[in-house]
């Protein structure tokens, strides 16, 4: 069980790493060149599937209460 949070663990800072990349090439893009929307719009909905990864990885480690 503790390797396994450990594994969950580290796959959360990966994906929020990755996560946080994303986000900065997506404002560089952005300004650089605002006329590559498609780019723009698969970047964003990569960032998307992201954090919706890194909300499901935070539930498995620290699950919530029951009411």
């Amino acid at each position: 069980m503790d390797s396994n949070l450990h594994s969950l663990s580290r796959q959360l800072i990966e994906l929020r790493i990755e996560h946080a990349d994303l986000d900065a090439s997506i404002d560089r893009l952005a300004e650089a060149s605002p006329q590559d929307e498609l780019l723009l719009r698969r970047l964003k909905k990569r960032r998307l599937a992201l954090r919706d990864q890194i909300e499901r990885l935070v539930r498995q480690i620290d699950p919530a209460e029951p009411a």
